[in-house]
């Protein structure tokens, strides 16, 4: 095997790794935005606010006790913001609902720093940055225990809507609000549910990403990666959320490694938005988004 060759096997596995956990991100905001039809801006705010409150709660609670808080707090964080927040501005325009995610991003950044202060913080989960090697490919075991983290949560939520009730009831108010009204689904209930979700979501976001990254502020824009992640895959799909991660993964890492050195850097940041640039042209929807046709 070529050293190229062995080269773009390398980029593209480690490229893969990191979209699942890219996936993970995105699918907090397919979650929200499948049941409410709310674009949650503030998912990365969240994810930030997660692994913030983890490394508070460590020194008092040791990292099994600190995990238990943490989950618990964005539970009733996330089902205190659809209470506050969501319900008054139901049947309100879509981009009222989008700018309200907005200052909630920016309330739950300010809120962090009142809370845990603003230096940069590292969160040590017991496993370290070393390679494997598997036929002459370094794979990251940071990244690899991540991938396989998120891979397991996506499963786990993939059963949950296909096979329990609570879940059906869930695909049931995304296709249609006003069905599943019609067959005693209550709207509310289903919209603090998935808000909840979604907060274990970040949850799990924030410990892989807080890992790989550190613990600061900049790690809320780990969120904006999601964009065209949700672009390629379709906004209302969780496979499209896995498959259009693996492709921003392995697009970022492969451009990072073959283009950069000839340009001077750069391509690999914006490689992922050139992509769903061309997405937006040719398929709107996504690979998995549903088309919608109106008739006028």
């Amino acid at each position: 095997m070529s050293v190229e060759l062995l080269f773009a096997l390398e980029l593209g596995v480690s490229g893969l790794l990191v979209g699942v956990m890219y996936a993970l991100v995105a699918l907090g905001f397919v979650l929200i935005y499948k049941a409410s039809a709310v674009f949650n801006f503030a998912q990365g705010a969240m994810t930030l606010f997660a692994a913030l409150a983890l490394v508070g709660f460590i020194p008092w609670f040791g990292m099994i006790g600190a995990l238990m808080a943490t989950v618990a707090l964005m539970v009733l964080l996330a089902v205190a913001i659809e209470r506050i927040m969501l319900r008054p501005l139901v049947a309100r325009p879509p981009l009222s609902l989008f700018m309200a995610t907005i200052g909630l991003g920016f309330f739950l950044e300010g809120f962090s720093q009142a809370l845990w202060g603003t230096q940069p913080k590292g969160l040590d989960i017991g496993i370290p940055d070393t390679p494997y090697e598997v036929a002459g490919i370094f794979i990251s075991r940071l990244d690899l225990v991540g991938a396989i983290v998120a891979a397991l949560l996506v499963l786990a939520l993939v059963w949950f809507f296909q096979k329990t009730t609570t879940g059906l009831g869930l695909r049931a108010v995304s296709d249609d609000h006003e069905a599943a009204l019609a067959v005693g689904i209550p709207l509310r209930q289903a919209w603090a549910v998935t808000w909840a979700i979604a907060g274990v979501v970040a949850v799990v976001a924030g410990i892989l990403w807080g890992s790989r990254l550190g613990v600061q502020f900049s790690l809320s824009l780990v969120a904006l990666k999601a964009l065209p992640v949700l672009i390629i895959g379709g906004l209302e799909s969780i496979p499209g959320a896995i498959v259009g991660g693996l492709i921003v993964g392995a697009t970022e890492r492969l451009a990072g490694g073959f283009i950069d050195p000839y340009v001077g850097g750069g391509v690999k940041d914006f490689s992922p938005y050139l992509l769903a640039l061309i997405f937006l042209i040719f398929r709107p929807y996504g690979l998995f988004g549903r088309e919608f046709i109106e008739r006028v």
